[in-house]
């Protein structure tokens, strides 16, 4: 299958040239190829146990490709620090899995493993940015579901990644949290001018945020497009 571009005209931010990752006899992800530009989003979507989990780990090397190799910029991925590839691909997984303590404290988390300390400025920007002025000295332990997902993307966030991995980050909310997430996805995609690829099982989700849908199947690309077109929604 030929890389399917992203929006015309726009550089391309993230590439995958024939990625694939087997995990003994089983295979996860299969001969994925796709360029996403910068400022999109792109949904992936399909049946459970489709990969899709599996390709969104392989973007940031959570997990190792088999074969095949991601670019960033078009510079190779493993060319690039794990700790730096983390931060410049950041990724808000289902579940907001915080740290034990205050709000701030986990907010701060990623540039301090970098030895920068997030000025309370910076810090109560990223607050307001996803809805939780004041929330600084709250501790986790007292969020809602709604509010951990809004502070596990402000501490994704606050590394400034380029592009921005999102696992079903909404599968565990309420309808009216869920929709509050989408909100901001598209506000912080649109204003950083960010390349967002969202992992849903939702195909109405995928037609609220994103333009193009990929479809996988057993691991493989099996349909790339405009979302309304792939998914027959809109």
């Amino acid at each position: 299958m030929p890389i399917e571009s992203g929006s015309p005209g726009a550089a391309v931010e993230l590439e995958t040239r024939h990625l694939s990752r087997r995990a003994g006899e089983r295979v996860l992800v299969s001969d994925v190829s796709v360029q996403v530009s910068a400022g999109e989003i792109l949904a992936v979507v399909g049946p459970s146990g489709a990969g899709k989990s599996s390709f969104l780990r392989l973007l940031n090397r959570l997990d190792e490709p088999t074969s095949g190799t991601v670019l960033v910029k078009s510079r190779d991925f493993r060319s690039i620090a794990p700790r730096e590839l983390r931060r410049r691909i950041g990724m808000v997984m289902q579940t907001a899995y915080l740290f034990p303590g205050t709000v701030a404290a986990n907010i701060a988390f990623g540039p301090r493993q970098s030895g920068e300390i997030l000025a309370p400025a910076r810090m109560e920007l990223l607050l307001e940015r996803v809805g939780l002025p004041g929330f600084g000295d709250r501790d986790v332990s007292n969020l809602s579901g709604g509010e951990a997902q809004r502070v596990a993307l402000a501490r994704t966030l606050a590394n400034e990644p380029e592009v921005l991995l999102l696992d079903e980050p909404t599968s565990a909310l309420d309808e009216a949290s869920a929709r509050g997430i989408e909100r901001l996805i598209l506000d912080v995609v649109s204003e950083r001018r960010m390349t967002c690829i969202i992992v849903t099982h939702n195909r109405a989700q995928a037609a609220r945020l994103a333009e193009r849908a990929m479809v996988m199947e057993a691991g493989r690309l099996v349909a790339i497009g405009p979302t309304s077109e792939v998914l027959h929604v809109g």
